[in-house]
């Protein structure tokens, strides 16, 4: 975890400054977020240019958003997008080292702290259209992480599968990948989680779904913004750092079992008998000992 102006990216900063620009600032913010960060990477003249304001209002709209000047706001950009890349080798180095005496103790409340800042930052308002897109029974929902979230694409399939109909988890292999674009329908959902060391595939696999399908694409990914995130309708910017050379997950944990509960139970008679008819083929199958069935070896 950093502290100060480091740990407040451009994009959060540029909302935060929402209410305080000119309709000329406004238009330049706005092309920024919509491309964000590539667009704000481009020359003075071509921000100023695509925009139809004048280069004074890009440099004024630079200073109010906290940025000394164009070239310090590319600079920040630029850093953003180096934050997204580093590996466990490259966070080792800045990490703040675990006491190893109460290590437990002392990660616990590390990952505490970054759980609460994901309160934080995902507003009730963003969570609730995520849960009623998740929860809406006409739409169906495809799942897809990268190399190490898609175990949390996994687990929140296997719980959505025994709630409601129409959940599709992805293969990880792009071969695969076709037969679900093909399926996808308009008012369908695709989420996609996306952490730090982003995974290109996912990027042009969200590009197509949205030039071919146009499905609604919903990207959880970091502050640092997963190159899917260009394709989103949605994005969930999560907390991921616990200054030590692995990221954490456990806030897209929380979300997403805050999500499981809370689809469950927005239709919690459907949700009942799912779970019924589910269980009643489950344990018809061949395999069931007693011990299953009376629950003593359940998943969760």
């Amino acid at each position: 975890m950093s502290d100060g102006k480091s740990s407040t990216t451009v994009r959060t900063r540029i909302r935060d400054a929402a209410a305080h620009l000119t309709a000329s600032e406004r238009k330049i913010a706005n092309a920024i977020l919509a491309d964000y960060p590539f667009t704000g990477l481009e020359s003075i003249q071509e921000l100023a240019a695509k925009t139809g304001v004048s280069a004074p209002s890009v440099t004024r709209f630079v200073s109010k958003i906290g940025c000394s000047g164009f070239q310090d706001l590319q600079r920040q950009l630029i850093a953003e997008l180096k934050e997204g890349q580093r590996s466990p080798l490259d966070l080792k180095t800045s990490q703040k080292p675990v006491g190893h005496s109460e290590f437990l103790s002392e990660y616990v409340t590390r990952i505490s702290s970054v759980i609460q800042e994901m309160a934080a930052t995902v507003s009730q308002a963003q969570f609730d259209i995520l849960a009623d897109l998740v929860a809406d029974p006409s739409r169906n929902i495809f799942l897809l992480g990268g190399r190490v979230s898609d175990n949390v694409a996994s687990f929140l399939s296997i719980h959505l599968r025994q709630i409601r109909s129409g959940i599709y988890h992805m293969a990880d292999n792009p071969e695969f990948w076709p037969e679900h674009v093909l399926r996808m329908r308009r008012k369908d959902v695709v989420v996609l989680f996306d952490f730090r060391r982003y995974q290109l595939s996912l990027a042009r696999l969200a590009e197509t779904i949205a030039e071919a399908r146009g499905a609604t694409i919903v990207v959880v990914t970091d502050k640092w913004m997963s190159p899917a995130a260009r394709s989103a309708d949605h994005i969930v910017a999560l907390p991921i750092d616990a200054g030590t050379a692995w990221d954490t997950v456990a806030a897209a944990i929380v979300l997403v079992e805050a999500l499981i509960v809370r689809v469950s139970e927005t239709d919690w008679e459907a949700t009942q008998k799912r779970i019924r008819d589910w269980d009643g083929v489950r344990f018809s199958m061949p395999g069931y000992d007693q011990d299953t069935i009376n629950g003593d070896d359940d998943e969760t």
